[in-house]
């Protein structure tokens, strides 16, 4: 058991080792300087500094220096938990994502549970209901939406519900030059400009944990000992939640933890459609000026949530089947 652990922390390691590596090289890539944004606005490009002042901007920010001494350095500094500055905002990095992080992950959350919520229920009733008309709607339906991106669900709820019907607002994350008389009206505030992004993430998601319920289920009812509990004259709701979703959640629980990559890959999307004020639209504009300590700390932060739920997911899915090692 020790030798499987130690394994597993080896392969976390060089994963964590390759992804920041990564990290620090692909920003570097890009065509385009940082300082040629430096006093721009968004959306346009500027260059108003001397050749000088470009070189001593670089050197105040180690950019003058060989890769390998600026990996060395960024490395160094990365354990010591200092990101480093911000080369537009002129603000800590980590102090930019924290401030940022916090609006993506609440909807991540929410999303996730919707999801699984509705994806879990829908899957145990169509595995129920196998073969039957819904069963078959319900997996159409489902299998269809699951291929289509997040960004176009979003487009397709901003133009319907905001811009047609002005049921929520266009963009951001909470009104602007507004004074709210309580905090109960400002978390109402906020939480009208999260729907259209929560409802975007929900949408591409349940799908998943539909079908994975679904043939997880399907799997667990052929069983003999639901048989026996259908001769027993249980209800058929015992049977279903009880007996059948009770052995059969496992893998749905550890696809609700590995899902935190793929739906964050999604809202960051989904935020750049909505102007929200998120991780998502702070990666873009970080990229769009090429502010490469931005762009690493943003990536960093990220794989270590990833990496962290993936561990979080092994560590639920063996403490739920005790048989997998």
């Amino acid at each position: 058991m020790m030798q499987v652990k130690t394994i597993k922390f080896k392969q976390y390691m060089i994963t964590f080792l390759c992804i920041i590596t990564l990290n620090f090289f692909i920003p570097r890539l890009m065509p385009g300087d940082p300082f040629t944004f430096l006093s721009a606005e968004e959306g346009q490009v500027n260059t108003i500094f001397s050749y000088e002042e470009i070189e001593r901007y670089k050197a105040y920010y180690g950019l003058d220096q060989p890769l390998s001494r600026q990996y060395i350095s960024y490395m160094r500094n990365m354990l010591k938990g200092d990101l480093g500055y911000s080369i537009f905002y002129k603000e800590k990095v980590l102090t930019i994502i924290m401030n940022r992080i916090l609006w993506t992950l609440s909807l991540v959350m929410v999303a996730i549970f919707l999801s699984s919520l509705i994806g879990i229920i829908l899957g145990s009733l169509s595995a129920y209901l196998k073969n039957s008309f819904l069963d078959k709607s319900l997996y159409f339906f489902f299998v269809t939406l699951s291929e289509i991106p997040s960004f176009l669900i979003a487009l397709l709820l901003l133009f319907c519900f905001s811009a047609h019907f002005k049921l929520f607002p266009l963009s951001g994350g909470i009104s602007h030059f507004t004074e709210f008389s309580t905090v109960r009206e400002k978390a109402y505030d906020m939480i009208h400009h999260a729907v259209l992004p929560i409802l975007s993430l929900t949408v591409t998601r349940t799908g998943v944990f539909y079908l994975l319920t679904r043939n997880s289920m399907i799997y667990i009812l052929e069983k003999d000992y639901i048989r026996t509990a259908k001769g027993k004259g249980l209800k058929k709701a015992r049977i279903l939640f009880l007996h059948g979703l009770k052995n059969a959640i496992p893998p749905v629980i550890t696809r609700i933890f590995l899902s935190l990559g793929s739906i964050l890959g999604g809202a960051v999307l989904v935020e750049n459609v909505f102007k929200y004020p998120g991780i998502g639209s702070l990666m873009r504009q970080a990229v769009f000026f090429r502010d490469y300590t931005l762009i690493q700390g943003i990536f960093l932060v990220m794989t270590v949530l990833v990496l962290t739920m993936n561990y979080i997911a092994e560590v639920v899915y063996k403490k739920l089947d005790p048989r997998v090692n």
